[in-house]
């Protein structure tokens, strides 16, 4: 099995691992989302969540919203990347430790289930109610949000393809 694949975890097994590392002094970060069609916004906001204030101390998870999940949210046609394949390219960046699947519109009962140190989300959440923040902060955690590189979005991205092939044909060779 690929290094990285074993970042790709269960609920049971991820529940099984954290105990021992809060033991060891491990602070729990927790951010969610689709996660289609990777950018350098989607990485840099993923680094800025594994930093904390000294260097190692942060295990980062990665809640992945299923494909279902993703269409129901967003739109039908979505996600144009499948779930295994948006897991393994987030399992294989260094600065996530853990990926984890859910099939609800929101993470809320897999952020009650591991009950995370950090809840982190993009900076266009201000002054909106985090989804979960309730549960991290009830135990004293703390919410943060990252500022987002700007111009840098999925749906830009598809709106860029599709304005750009209109009715092509796309080849392989094209691509």
């Amino acid at each position: 099995m690929s290094q990285f694949k074993k970042k790709i975890i269960s609920l049971v097994a991820l529940k099984k691992k954290l105990p021992l590392l809060r033991k060891s002094g491990k602070i729990i970060a927790f951010t969610n989302g689709c996660f289609d069609l990777m950018h350098i916004g989607h990485v840099t906001y993923l680094e800025a969540a594994k930093r904390g204030k000294k260097e190692g101390e942060r295990i980062l998870i990665v809640g992945l919203n299923s494909d279902k999940s993703v269409a129901s949210i967003k739109d039908p046609g979505r996600p144009i990347c499948p779930q295994q394949s948006r897991a393994a390219v987030l399992a294989a960046l260094a600065c996530v430790d853990y990926v984890i699947l859910f099939n609800q519109e929101t993470p809320y009962q897999l952020i009650k289930a591991l009950q995370p140190d950090v809840l982190i989300k993009g900076a266009d959440y201000k002054n909106k109610e985090l989804i979960g923040s309730d549960i991290v902060k009830a135990r004293g955690g703390k919410v943060e949000l990252i500022k987002f590189v700007p111009g840098f979005s999925t749906t830009t991205i598809i709106a860029k393809i599709a304005k750009y092939y209109g009715k092509k044909v796309v080849t392989g060779t094209n691509l």
